[in-house]
């Protein structure tokens, strides 16, 4: 019976002490706050980097994203800082004992046996380095256990440790120091990452490189004590250069900031539709226009991606150094000018009111209280309405809106999201000064309305993130005129005048013809150009941030150049390499060598990742390329032969991974690199 009622005893205390934690747990849960507040990032299409936010005080704390970090760095961070991490509850024992057992042997403490989640629980709530911190460390650290799993935690403390100066966050030290993402890292790189947290100021690279290259040093033995590294491959690693610093990339500044401040705390990053290798190009063209425009100008360029409205470029204004450069000039409301007649004139020919080749006179004329003038002022009688698109011709196109009605125009606009805005008298019917600009638009309307033209009339809104854009397809939008109009209004727009001396290099590749507009606001304040070409809607304005006039500058002297400027760089995308790349040249190639200093290695370079069909001995290999005379090769110290076939040596990996490739001549000089093997 006492064994009985002592069981009943020490049942009812344990529940009693898991109720107590359990309350206790929900009264004092652990701070996630500085986890949640991270840099938001934003990438383009492919990844590649654009920009990144601060947190507090200037702090770049990125996100850590474990899928997009090196799988061997992540093993190695385990074993090297957490040996147990996967089984233990948040705090190690065995640890614990051998920490607390060095400490009364000696006197002195050794090991402070902080595990990995132990660490995260200083990182989310710093404290003075004392005993009672580490057992408040040691109650977080199973709190942080039982809410989050073992892959959470690890990329929490990727993201919290410091790396340095303002830099928290394996991804924010990878950028700054090695200018790339840490998808792919070299053995230097990893154990340079690795030894940082614990030190980060006394080994910071950039400023104590003597300090970072032995810690880095000091990993590197560990590693291959742990036999997580061999010999050879840590003394190759101790050769890389300790890296500076380099400021972060940044592109589609208001943009991609502007999609960035949108990621949910559970976010990394934000991919959005940009690319950034478009972006980068037109910035510099937009900066350029607006030098030539003189000291108040600036300027603003939208590329769409017609099929699924992918804004690949948005340029929101022609530098930091601009007056106004600041504004997002694609979200300000401006005078469109004339580049709305191609909606007045497809309308019209929905409504059978007009076909492209009826007459119409272009003569002057009142209408009621209203008497508009060709920009010219001068009048050329009877023409075409084909005639009278491509010249801008001011008199047809108010004769038409007067046909169609403009509030059955400002309808037809508006009911596909586009809104239009009459200056100061929201509560008044649209007039006829809508044909010529007289109301206001955001660019980013106006490239919504192209993109339907260039899409057999159909609207639908921008998308500015991949997520978005892979609904644009098969939604079904807004019918904004029907399919055989706009084709016709583009095939008017095709006939369009070039400026003297452009052609696109569409024209000289074969490739499709643009449609475009220009248009002028009253007092030159606006210089519009928006045009069709193939697959893309692109709209560029120049003008001043503030509104102010300008004297003369038209759009089709001030627009439409920078307009074909970007449907080149369209035609002829840039060929160099997009993704930021590490700044440092491979060991092998850091000085040109002459013939007499052994060979040297070709191919593969030292630290490239090499992307493979197939491994295995059937596999088709790598071709193994360098420069000497009597070579033999050697793969992680094993000897390969030459085919016998070719003379050549194919290497055939066994499986994914790292290797170490050596070269070696008849007098014993050798070359070696590093690679990893990648396969699908």
């Amino acid at each position: 019976m006492n064994r009985v009622r002592f069981l009943v005893i020490g049942l009812i205390a344990l529940v009693g002490i898991e109720a107590a934690s359990a309350v206790l747990d929900a009264a004092f849960p652990p701070d996630l706050a500085r986890a949640r507040h991270a840099s938001p990032v934003a990438l383009d299409h492919d990844g590649a980097w654009l920009l990144a936010l601060p947190v507090e005080r200037g702090r770049w704390r990125i996100r850590a994203d474990l899928d997009r970090t090196d799988p061997v760095f992540l093993s190695r961070v385990v074993r090297i800082e957490d040996a147990h991490f996967y089984w233990h509850p948040g705090v190690d024992p065995f640890a614990v004992v051998r920490a607390m057992g060095a400490a009364a042997l000696t006197g002195h403490v050794h090991s402070g046996a902080s595990t990995l989640t132990m660490q995260t629980a200083r990182l989310l709530e710093p404290r003075k380095r004392t005993v009672g911190a580490k057992l408040i460390e040691m109650v977080r650290a199973l709190q942080l256990e039982a809410r989050f799993s073992k892959r959470q935690i690890l990329a929490m403390y990727l993201t919290l440790a410091p790396y340095g100066g303002n830099l928290e966050g394996v991804r924010a030290a990878s950028l700054a120091y090695f200018g790339h993402e840490p998808e792919s890292l070299t053995d230097g790189e990893q154990a340079l990452l690795i030894a940082l947290p614990q030190a980060p100021e006394a080994r910071r690279p950039d400023r104590r490189p003597g300090p970072a290259r032995a810690a880095r040093a000091h990993v590197l033995d560990k590693l291959v004590k742990a036999g997580a590294l061999t010999p050879e491959l840590a003394s190759e690693a101790r050769s890389e250069a300790i890296p500076g610093r380099t400021p972060f990339p940044s592109l589609a500044m208001r943009v991609a900031g502007e999609e960035a401040r949108h990621a949910t705390v559970d976010q990394a990053s934000v991919v959005t539709t940009l690319d950034a290798a478009l972006q980068k190009r037109l910035e510099t063209l937009a900066a350029d226009a607006a030098k030539t425009q003189g000291p108040e100008a600036t300027a603003a360029i939208l590329v769409v991606n017609i099929p699924n409205r992918a804004v690949r470029a948005a340029v929101s204004s022609g530098g930091l150094d601009r007056p106004g450069g600041w504004i997002d000039m694609t979200r300000a409301l401006r005078s469109p000018g004339s580049t709305l007649k191609p909606f007045i004139y497809g309308f019209a020919f929905d409504d059978g009111v007009a076909a492209p080749d009826t007459t119409i006179k272009d003569q002057p004329r009142r209408f009621a209280d209203y008497q508009p003038e060709n920009f010219d002022r001068v009048f050329h009688g009877q023409v075409t309405v084909r005639q009278a698109l491509n010249y801008s011709l001011n008199m047809p196109a108010v004769t038409m809106l007067d046909k169609i009605g403009p509030e059955a125009f400002v309808t037809r606009i508006e009911a596909t999201g586009v809104k239009l805005v009459r200056p100061q008298a929201a509560f008044k019917d649209p007039g006829l000064a809508l044909a010529l600009g007289g109301e206001g638009i955001t660019l980013r309307d106006l490239a919504l309305l192209y993109a339907a033209l260039g899409d057999d009339g159909l609207a639908k809104p921008l998308a500015f993130t991949e997520a978005d854009a892979k609904l644009r397809p098969g939604q079904s939008g807004e019918r904004l005129m029907r399919a055989d109009s706009a084709r016709q209004i583009l095939d008017i727009l095709r006939e369009t005048p070039a400026p003297v001396g452009r052609i696109p290099s569409a024209l000289t590749q074969g490739g499709p013809r643009m449609a475009f507009k220009t248009g002028t606001s009253y007092g030159f304040r606006d210089a519009l150009a928006a045009g069709v070409l193939g697959d893309y809607a692109i709209v560029v304005w120049t003008g001043r941030a503030d509104g102010g006039a300008r004297g003369g500058l038209t759009g089709r002297d001030a627009a439409l150049p920078l307009l074909f400027d970007t449907a080149d760089v369209l035609i002829s995308p840039d060929s160099s390499a997009h993704p930021i790349a590490p700044k440092q040249a491979p060991v092998a190639l850091t000085n040109l060598a002459d013939s007499g200093d052994g060979p040297r290695l070709i191919f593969p370079p030292d630290g490239a990742s090499i992307q493979v069909d197939a491994v295995g001995p059937k596999s088709r290999g790598l071709v193994l390329a360098a420069e000497g005379e009597h070579l033999t090769w050697y793969v992680d110290g094993a000897p390969l032969r030459a085919d016998p076939a070719g003379g050549g040596v194919t290497w055939r990996p066994p499986a994914p991974g790292f290797y170490g490739l050596e070269v070696v001549d008849d007098q014993g000089r050798k070359a070696s690199a590093h690679v990893r093997i990648k396969s699908d």
